[in-house]
């Protein structure tokens, strides 16, 4: 007898009913454009209601933010994971990191969801948070290969993407419909920077354990689940 499965909304052995199963999608498609409208701010009520479902139906199929954020942006943190891939690819490691960085920050301007995404870390969404490790280890890989062709600089750290990262979801997200491409600017300035020779020096990089402590701050707002009794 084959092992009970484990099911999206935390049932061992227990398929979804269809109404469970069609409520699920209807949240997760309206999660897509609420938090890609809106960002990670946006709230679970708001989410509910984009989906047409009770505030109380929202929570049996996601009982935290934190799911919510895993189901929805999973594929996108693959397609993400797949850039640092498609880098790597690259015969001039150079072209490859740059290629990496306009890719992602482009995945960030198109989505305010996303774009808050990378600089945020979910604990509790372990599909994504193990995506997010695999594209930081090809990371690595990839800033070593572009310093030793000489033409990135020997002082940048893997903490200065996260800092660009941040900054362009600052932009992406003050600019919005007004300035739609400023983004690709800022990160046109930063990739110029990033080159060798460098101008001069610079001031010590962020402690990572910092950096992850600050992705954590970042991290959406939980919204309480309503109480059972009032359901």
């Amino acid at each position: 007898m084959p092992p009970a499965t484990e099911h999206p909304d935390g049932t061992a052995g227990q398929p979804l009913r269809s109404d469970a199963e069609r409520n699920r999608e209807r949240i997760t498609v309206a999660a897509r454009k609420v938090f890609a409208r809106d960002g990670l701010g946006a709230s679970m009520a708001s989410v509910a209601r984009e989906a047409g479902v009770g505030i109380a139906t929202m929570f049996r199929r996601f009982p935290t933010k934190e799911e919510l954020v895993d189901a929805v942006f999973i594929d996108r943190m693959d397609a993400y994971a797949d850039a640092v891939a498609v880098a790597l690819e690259d015969p001039d490691p150079w072209n490859g990191f740059v290629g990496y960085i306009e890719t992602a920050c482009a995945m960030q301007a198109a989505d305010s969801g996303f774009a808050d995404v990378l600089i945020t870390t979910f604990p509790t969404a372990r599909a994504l948070e193990r995506r997010r490790n695999e594209a930081y280890e090809g990371m690595v890989e990839l800033i070593g290969r572009a310093k030793a062709t000489g033409r990135l600089r020997e002082d940048f750290d893997s903490s200065d993407l996260v800092l660009l990262h941040m900054a362009n979801a600052g932009v992406v997200n003050a600019t919005g419909d007004a300035a739609p491409d400023a983004w690709r600017r800022v990160v046109a300035l930063f990739i110029q920077s990033f080159e060798a020779p460098a101008r001069g020096t610079l001031p010590a990089s962020p402690e990572h354990d910092a950096l992850y402590r600050a992705m954590l701050r970042a991290g959406p707002a939980a919204d309480a689940a309503p109480d059972a009794r009032t359901n």
